[in-house]
C-alpha cells in the first residue's frame, strides 16, 4: 500500500464544558462530553521515495511547518525510527479543509489525529490506540479524543476519557465569522474556574429524560467569548430562539440539537445569510475506523 485517500477528520462538539479548577502549571481542569459529528475535513496520504513530509495543499494562515498535520507526522516518523532503527518513507499530505480555524470544532486536532492513525497504517508502524493517544497529547489536548474515536466523557485537561452514550440527534451549527483564540478565553480574569464536579451518570440520566436533547450543564467559556466577540453573542441569541443554543469549545461556533434532519432543515432555512450554517448528524464512532 502506497497511499490512503479520503480519510475523514470529523468535527467535535462539546455538549457541555465545565472548568473545575486550575493546575499549578496554569493548565485548566475540565469536564466535558466530546461528541463526534459527520462534518469535517478530508485528508489524502501518498508515500514518497524520500523521507520528506510535505503538505501539498495550501492552508491560508497556517504555514506548512507549523501545521499540526506535519508536526504529528514528524512525531510518528521519529517514533517509528526509534523503535525500528529505520526512518519510514516521506509522505505527501493533501487536505480538503472545510472546518474553520478558531471555531471550537477541533479541526486542527482532528486533522492531526487522522494523520497519526493513517500513517500508523501506511507505515505498518504497529502502535496501539493508547500509544497514538500519548504521542498526540503534547501537540493538543483534543487529539487523544479523536484517536479514541467515540463519544467520551473527558476530565483532566481533556485527556482522561471514558466512553459514554451520546444523543442520537442532528445539530445545527452556525459559524459566526470570527476566529476565537483559545488563550484569550482561558486567560480571562472573569472566567469561572470552580464549577462543581459532575458524574457520567448525571449526564446519562439527563439524556434519558424527556428533555434529553436540551443542554446538560453549560459551557463555562461561553460568557467570556460572548463578551469579547459580539458575533458569538449574536449567534447564540439568534439560535436560542429555535432551541437550546450554546458555544462549542472555546468558540466561535454555536450549535443546537434537534431530533431529526427535517427539524435541522427547517431551522437552517431561517438562518441569516451573513452566517455560514450547516447541519450534521451525531456519530457514535470515528468514521475512519472502518477504513483502517
Amino acid at each position: 500500500m502506497t497511499e490512503l485517500n479520503n480519510c475523514p477528520a470529523p468535527a467535535k462538539l462539546n455538549l457541555f464544558l465545565h472548568v473545575t479548577g486550575r493546575r499549578a502549571d496554569g493548565y485548566h481542569l475540565l469536564q466535558t462530553v466530546f461528541q463526534l459529528i459527520d462534518h469535517g475535513d478530508t485528508l489524502h496520504f501518498r508515500l514518497r521515495d524520500d523521507h520528506a513530509l510535505r503538505r501539498v495543499t495550501a492552508v491560508p494562515g497556517v504555514p506548512e511547518e507549523s501545521d499540526l498535520i506535519i508536526r504529528a507526522a514528524r512525531l510518528l516518523q521519529a517514533e517509528v525510527q526509534r523503535r525500528t532503527g529505520a526512518l519510514p518513507p516521506g509522505v505527501d499530505i493533501a487536505i480538503e479543509k472545510i472546518l474553520p480555524m478558531g471555531g471550537g470544532l477541533g479541526g486542527g486536532s482532528s486533522d492531526a489525529a487522522t494523520t497519526l492513525m493513517a500513517l500508523n497504517t501506511l507505515w505498518h508502524a504497529g502502535l496501539g490506540q493508547q500509544e497514538l493517544m500519548d504521542l498526540g497529547l503534547p501537540l493538543g489536548a483534543d487529539i487523544p479524543f479523536f484517536i479514541y474515536g467515540q463519544t467520551a466523557f473527558a476530565e483532566g485537561v481533556g485527556e482522561a476519557l471514558q466512553p459514554v452514550r451520546g444523543p442520537d440527534c442532528w445539530y445545527i451549527v452556525i459559524e459566526p465569522g470570527v476566529m476565537v483564540p483559545t488563550p484569550a478565553i482561558f486567560g480571562a480574569e472573569h472566567l469561572t474556574r470552580n464549577t462543581p464536579l459532575v458524574k457520567i451518570a448525571d449526564f446519562s440520566s439527563h439524556l434519558g429524560t424527556t428533555s434529553g436533547l436540551t443542554g446538560f450543564g453549560r459551557n463555562d467559556l461561553q460568557q467570556v467569548a460572548m463578551q469579547l466577540f459580539p458575533p458569538v453573542a449574536e449567534a447564540v441569541e439568534w439560535l436560542s430562539a429555535h432551541g437550546d443554543a450554546r458555544m462549542t469549545g472555546s468558540g466561535a461556533c454555536v450549535f443546537s440539537a434537534v431530533a431529526s434532519e427535517a427539524d435541522a432543515d427547517a431551522v437552517l432555512a431561517k438562518v441569516p445569510a451573513k452566517w455560514k450554517a450547516w447541519k450534521a448528524q451525531a456519530l457514535q464512532q470515528h468514521p475512519i475506523t472502518a477504513k483502517l
